[in-house]
């Protein structure tokens, strides 16, 4: 897909100033579907490799005669994330049918809550790059269920276009979501890829931390709706906005929002206009396309829905779940800065690298400080680099934990630990399986050594002599021979040892 014209970013900062707006979907992790009793696919990953159409009920399937029943677990996570977000707490709140057609739709209407959301005025503080502090008003986070998912099959690119035929999947047809709503954000201006980067960052933490979503974006357990519009320089009136929908990953947020600047600012300055429409974002190509015009409220037609009581939750129930809250984003990074005794340096790469979450889960699970920094700073974040993807997408802190600890008890050298990490992002399995499929572990036999130095000193009289002499540096020679002969799976210090013992015996 050819790009659209840009124009340069500072330039577009100069005479326009940005406006953002965020909404975030946050699928729980229930183990029932929001108005149904069929199993919830983002439930500890269920729906990952369950065949289409499986995981289903009637009213995911608009079946006549199907009833709503609401999922109390739902409620209770959503009135949790509502309080972590600072938000108040409805006395009250209502679903409505939010009408619109889609194939993946069975109903033709959207369970959600329109003008009675569960949580509403609140606020929530992100940190920048630079350590800078910025609160992102929230205007609301209300309750809701997903749609199905089309899979267009036949054409080249994936997506409706080209395709020969659409097959409906109705799995996550009625997942449950909450949906959080900012204010319009102003303030941003070349910080503004920073600002939505950092805000999707702070609600997946957040998210983790209650337990509420595995919030993870490659699957589509949070899912971040962006919006901008530029305004001229002075210029009261806001901007016309595009929302570019469903970016799946944290850089991909930060790319989409600097994208849409560069091409509004563009347009605005040939003297064109803005559409109101929803925009796509394509994370091979860096850019943006074109969805559908933008719809109103008034466009759905909201009205209550019928078949379900308002929320009213108990204030006691309100009270216990306060108290549940953990640590703010910002309190567990002081914390675990403070903890791990990195350098302010050494903790700033672990948060632009977006690892904090996998490091703290890495030491939880046995890993020193240094060897997790070590491992997901290194080997880890130049494959996901390499890939353009998330570090935390390739490998679980439980493996990363299990192999340092291999490395730790002398099983594996850092060079083969390499290797068996590319096998877990394989698939291959767990750091102990791929250990011994392809057999990589650390000879510790020493018959076995001394017999390949034996043989590596007598094929080099020469560097023998020299050892002798006192050369001790010569024995690196013999060493690599030996490490070639044990394909790698040797400790080196260990060989260093036997052979200068052998060479003066």
């Amino acid at each position: 897909m050819a790009k659209a014209e840009l124009l340069d970013f500072d330039e577009a900062l100069e005479l326009y100033e940005p406006v953002l707006g965020f909404e975030v979907h946050v699928e729980l992790s229930t183990v029932t579907k929001m108005f149904s009793p069929a199993p919830n696919p983002a439930y500890a990953g269920a729906g990952e490799k369950a065949e289409p159409n499986t995981m289903i009920a009637t009213v995911d399937l608009g079946l006549p005669g199907s009833l709503p029943v609401v999922n109390e677990q739902a409620v209770r996570y959503s009135i949790s994330l509502g309080l972590a977000l600072g938000c108040q707490i409805a006395p009250s709140s209502r679903f409505a049918r939010k009408n619109y057609f889609y194939p993946d739709l069975a109903k033709n209407y959207q369970i959600s809550q329109y003008d009675e959301p569960i949580a509403f005025e609140g606020e929530v503080e992100i940190e920048l790059d630079d350590g800078a502090l910025v609160k992102i008003p929230i205007e609301r986070a209300h309750m809701e269920e997903d749609a199905g998912k089309l899979t267009h099959v036949g054409g080249s690119t994936g997506r409706i276009q080209g395709a020969e035929y659409s097959l409906v999947d109705y799995n996550r047809a009625g997942v449950p979501l909450v949906e959080i709503v900012t204010k319009p954000i102003f303030g941003a201006e070349h910080r503004a890829p920073e600002y939505a980067r950092a805000y999707v960052a702070t609600i997946r933490d957040i998210v983790r931390a209650l337990g509420v979503s595995e919030a993870r974006m490659e699957r589509g357990n949070l899912r971040c709706d962006a919006n901008v519009s530029l305004r001229p320089r002075g210029q009261e009136k806001l901007g016309t906005r595009t929302e570019t929908k469903n970016v799946n990953s944290l850089r991909s947020v930060e790319r989409a929002v600097r994208y849409e600047i560069q091409r509004q600012a563009a347009i605005l300055k040939k003297g064109g206009s803005i559409l109101q429409e929803t925009r796509h974002w394509h994370e091979d190509t860096g850019v943006t396309s074109a969805g559908r015009p933008k719809s109103d409220a008034d466009d759905y037609r909201y009205f209550p829905e019928p078949d379900l009581v308002p929320v009213v939750p108990a204030p006691e129930l309100i009270a216990e779940l306060r108290a549940a809250l953990p640590e703010s984003p910002a309190a567990f990074r002081r914390r675990l800065k403070a903890e791990y005794g990195f350098s302010d340096s050494e903790f700033q790469d672990i948060i632009n690298a977006n690892v904090l979450v996998e490091l703290e889960q890495t030491i939880a699970a046995g890993a020193a400080p240094a060897q997790a920094r070590k491992w997901w700073l290194g080997e880890i974040t130049r494959i996901a680099n390499a890939r353009g993807v998330e570090p935390g997408t390739l490998v679980t802190p439980f493996h990363v934990s299990e192999l340092i600890a291999l490395v730790e008890s002398g099983e594996l050298t850092d060079r083969l630990a390499r290797q068996v990490l590319e096998g877990v992002i394989e698939g291959e399995g767990s750091p102990d399986e791929v250990v011994k499929a392809r057999g990589l572990a650390v000879v510790s036999d020493d018959g076995a050594l001394i017999a390949a130095i034996d043989e590596a000193l007598a094929s080099q009289p020469d560097v023998l002599a020299k050892i002798r002499d006192g050369k001790v540096q010569a024995a690196g020679a013999v060493i690599g021979a030996v490490m070639k002969a044990m394909k790698g799976q040797a400790d080196a210090a260990r060989v260093r040892e036997l052979v200068l013992e052998r060479a003066n015996a």
